[in-house]
């Protein structure tokens, strides 16, 4: 469904199948990088159909598709700039293809915002944030699996270097008031997501973290 999402979406503006389906493979070589074990296809697929559930609320739906494609195209456990060099090539594709610059500036803004998750005037950008984050509130076994799958991602980093990352990032959604900025997300995923994210630190604190669960 993503690559079949992508294609109309594109021909929404341009004719071009032959650059349509050049963008496409970057977007799945990209996603598909050996190195990535979170920010995959997958990743895109659930998604996809999170904001797919929140349709109705969503005011400019392009704008939120090409959000979703780009928001994680660059990606390297190793920079720290990677949803700024994102949102670069999400405006140089998007130009390319002659997309209003309305939606390249509201894309761009969306990706960035995906940096801190903060609230936003923007109830677009609220939805893609919280779909974003919606990991963060499923069952224990999901979300397992998907912590373990970012540790595997800075792999390069020793747990003396990782954990005390890990546990910033971890803070900042705890230290939250809401995880969540628009009701259906808050309601649906928030009290699980805050019970993960307590569990997930105090398996950090008290070292129950080994590489053995990440290898």
């Amino acid at each position: 469904m993503l690559k079949e999402t992508y294609l109309l979406l594109l021909k929404n503006y341009t004719s071009n199948t032959i650059q349509i389906h050049k963008l496409w493979d970057e977007i799945e070589t990209n996603y598909t990088n050996p190195k990535r074990h979170y920010h995959t296809l997958k990743h895109l697929d659930n998604l996809l159909n999170q904001i797919l559930l929140v349709k109705p609320e969503i005011k400019n739906w392009d704008t939120m598709l090409f959000t979703l494609f780009y928001h994680d195209l660059f990606y390297n456990a190793l920079k720290s700039d990677n949803e700024e060099q994102s949102a670069l090539i999400a405006e140089k594709r998007m130009t390319l293809i002659g997309v209003p610059q309305t939606i390249v500036n509201n894309c761009k803004k969306q990706i960035l915002a995906t940096k801190a998750h903060l609230e936003d005037s923007d109830m677009d950008t609220n939805h893609f944030t919280d779909a974003d984050l919606s990991i963060l509130g499923h069952d224990w076994e999901t979300y397992s699996g998907y912590y373990k799958s970012v540790r595997k991602e800075y792999s390069l980093y020793p747990d003396l270097i990782y954990n005390p990352g890990r546990k910033k990032v971890l803070k900042h959604f705890l230290n939250m008031e809401r995880i969540y900025k628009t009701d259906y997300f808050y309601l649906r995923f928030e009290e699980q997501a805050k019970g993960n994210l307590l569990r997930e630190m105090e398996m950090l604190k008290t070292g129950q973290m080994h590489k053995n669960q990440v290898a």
